[in-house]
């Protein structure tokens, strides 16, 4: 039997969904942290192994073309908002106070809700905590009060309270342990995992599994650091499987960024350096797989343009569930493909970046000017005119000129960034450039003397 309720979030209003735990399905959302789709070998890699997401992909579906936005907090308050960032991008490290979560909605619907990784959306210029943001329970790192590393003897919050623990203890294990005991816990109701890893990001350090726990190697401890992720994804995994939850338990894994660009990574032949930070294809591409057996058919490869602000609505109509109110710059839910249907297709996705607004420098790579872009699945157009074939020159390095078989490619890129507003509709501009300005002067008088 089912009813509706209404619960209320800021200025927003959900209608409550009360059934028994049966008839709904359980979602687990993974996310990677700085790691492109060249460091997984369902995707091709021959320098990395990623056994469990290997099976993952090959019982499920693997997307060729999604895109998140280059850097870490973007891409967070993207994928949690299902909302492109030019509307409600605010700060790194600051999620937009007001804005509705997936954990929101599934929570509002009588899901049980938990996060455990890295948090990394509130300072002491604002942003929100995990309860705030729709998590009944959390387990994470990089939140005010968790000052120590996030690996060999870590810092982690735990349900509000700041845990400090010991040399031997690993971050990434305890998050792992932390998400499995909240799944059995909760083997009986509805539940919405979030797990935003902390892995594979800086510092490489070596893992518990590693041959050499002493390795100062960088290289080998970063792919050391990926195999020790996809173990904790086969954790997941294999929890399901034992509580007998796995074919209600829809299995979402995806990275937020690319690489760190401190290392060189072997792209299927070519040494190149990793993407993270940068808006070229390498930056933004990441991996894409979903997993719900029974009903998503094994060994499929998806080609659609698939953007980080379609995860909310996917998951939400997965476990059908009451539709998210759609506004300008959502994302639409690509589940009918995962399905093997059609569905709605996108010709072309949008990107906006500004990762640090208000730092002085804005000549860094994760301090600049904002950028905004539309592409298709070759070429992209910038908004201050720049035009790439992405497919031939993957590092952006040879601007095309005015082709004419081109010009209707480039007219429909520019339609579409059209759509968009030309500046972030919460950056603080006059504060940006008063910033601007005064880094402008110091720099000056530095020259002077």
């Amino acid at each position: 039997m089912t009813f509706l309720r209404p619960i209320a979030f800021g200025t927003f209003l959900f209608l409550s969904a009360v059934c028994s735990a049966a008839e709904k399905l359980n979602v687990v959302l993974i996310m990677a942290d700085d790691v492109g789709y060249e460091c997984f070998s369902s995707y091709g890699s021959k320098e990395f192994s990623t056994p469990r997401l290997d099976a993952l992909a090959a019982k499920g579906m693997r997307f060729d073309h999604c895109h998140s936005t280059p850097l870490c907090t973007p891409s967070r308050v993207n994928l949690m908002t299902g909302k492109s960032n030019v509307f409600n991008y605010v700060d790194f490290g600051v999620f937009p106070k007001g804005e509705p979560t997936f954990a929101n909605h599934f929570k509002a619907q009588g899901y049980e809700t938990a996060v455990a990784g890295k948090w990394q959306l509130l300072t002491a210029q604002g942003g929100i905590s995990p309860a705030e943001a729709g998590f009944d329970r959390h387990c994470v790192w990089n939140i005010p009060g968790t000052e120590r590393s996030r690996y060999w003897k870590p810092s982690l919050m735990h349900d509000g309270k700041v845990i400090n623990h010991g040399e031997d203890d690993y971050g990434s294990t305890i998050i792992a342990d932390y998400l499995i005991d909240f799944i059995k816990a909760n083997k009986d109701k509805p539940f919405l995992a979030y797990y935003p890893m902390n892995l594979p990001h800086n510092p490489f350090h070596p893992t518990p599994r590693s041959k050499n726990r002493k390795s100062k190697n960088g290289k080998q401890n970063f792919i050391d650091m990926v195999t020790y992720m996809d173990h904790c994804v086969g954790r997941i995994e294999d929890t399901l499987v034992e509580l007998g939850l796995r074919e209600n338990t829809l299995l979402i894994f995806t990275a937020d960024n690319g690489t760190n660009s401190s290392l060189i990574i072997d792209f299927f032949g070519t040494q190149r350096k990793g993407g993270k930070g940068y808006t070229h294809d390498h930056g933004t591409k990441v991996p894409l797989i979903v997993s719900l057996p029974g009903s998503i058919k094994a060994g499929q490869v998806n080609k659609d343009l698939i953007c980080f602000s379609d995860l909310f609505p996917t998951i939400v109509e997965a476990a059908n569930l009451p539709a998210k109110k759609i506004s300008q710059g959502d994302g639409w839910s690509f589940w009918p493909q995962c399905l093997g249907k059609e569905g709605r297709k996108r010709e072309w996705i949008y990107g906006y970046y500004f990762p640090r607004p208000y730092k002085s420098q804005f000549d860094t790579m994760y301090s600049h000017w904002e950028v905004a872009w539309a592409r298709n699945k070759r070429y992209k157009l910038y908004r201050d005119g720049r035009f790439f074939d992405v497919i031939n020159d993957v590092r952006e390095e040879k601007a095309l000129g005015e082709k004419a078989e081109l010009s209707a490619t480039r007219k429909d890129l520019q339609a579409a960034l059209d759509e968009y507003p030309k500046k972030g509709r919460k950056i603080d501009y006059e504060r940006v450039n008063g910033v601007r300005k005064a880094a402008a002067t110091k720099k000056k008088k530095h020259k002077k003397k």
